[in-house]
């Protein structure tokens, strides 16, 4: 409906507020306009900055809680089976031993 405002449009606006102002409230008004501007520009910034913080403290927060469960579980694993070196290699029972030396041949 209403496109970008061009130069003929501009120069009506500015002729109307001239009109309506009067040439010594006009330079006041563009000032006040410009640092309104800048302290809307200003909030949005810091709005921005602040929400994007937050973000991140969140995204720290989930991940140093990820760690935790992760490092519960670890522990948790290894206090209900500790592993001993050699534990997974079982030992040869006597009957096993006797029959291997059956079957190499030799007598006893």
């Amino acid at each position: 409906m209403f496109g970008s405002i061009g130069m003929p449009e501009l120069v009506i606006i500015l002729v109307i507020a001239l009109i309506v102002f009067g040439p010594r409230k006009l330079p006041e008004l563009g000032r006040s306009l410009g640092r309104s501007l800048g302290e809307f520009k200003k909030a949005s910034n810091e709005l921005r900055n602040t929400l994007e913080d937050e973000v991140r403290v969140e995204e720290q927060r989930d991940q140093a809680a990820k760690m935790q469960a992760e490092q519960a579980s670890a522990i948790a694993a290894a206090t209900v089976s500790p592993v001993t070196p050699g534990s997974d290699i079982p030992s040869p029972s006597a009957e096993e031993h006797t029959v291997s030396r059956s079957t190499t041949g030799v007598s006893a």
